[in-house]
């Protein structure tokens, strides 16, 4: 029998992560409202390129700050060099540095709770890790186009042994 196609890239490169201070659109979610999540991207869009401090092209879904009951928030946004002037309206987290396995998605954005899925239900169970208590996220490089979703798409999981 075939295994149905994946729309990710099943075996994981593992990388160190480095500091970094994501600022963007942030809003909380669960499991069930997780869907809405685009809705905060075509919040965000528009203010690409205008975010005080923001260092580059790429984007960055942030899953953060859960609350134990499933809910999480997650930030829409880019990578900013300071802090200092950035306005009211705008969420920011601190990506500490640290050991992460990293996912590529391939396919359209719908797949991407697929390839969670995956790589919750599948992959870590059975790799000799657990996930670390810090900020996983989603890396959309400069070539991402949201409307095709064409491009690199990564998924950062962090991890530590089990």
């Amino acid at each position: 029998m075939e295994k149905p196609e994946r729309d990710c890239t099943a075996v994981p490169r593992f990388e160190q992560g480095r500091f970094q201070l994501v600022a963007g659109f942030g809003a909380r979610f669960t499991q069930d409202t997780a869907q809405d999540i685009p809705l905060l991207w075509e919040k965000f869009l528009p203010w690409l390129g205008k975010v005080p401090g923001q260092k580059d092209e790429v984007t960055y879904g942030v899953c953060c700050n859960p609350d134990g009951k499933g809910g999480f928030e997650y930030i829409a946004g880019v990578e900013i060099s300071r802090l200092d002037d950035l306005p009211e309206q705008y969420r920011w987290i601190e990506i500490q540095p640290g050991h992460y396995a990293v996912f590529e998605h391939k396919g359209p954005l719908k797949k991407l709770p697929d390839t969670f899925q995956y790589i919750w239900k599948e992959w870590l169970p059975h790799s000799g890790y657990e996930a670390a208590d810090e900020p996983e996220f989603e890396r959309y490089s400069e070539d991402f186009n949201p409307r095709t979703g064409q491009g690199t798409l990564e998924i950062w999981i962090p991890i530590k042994p089990s």
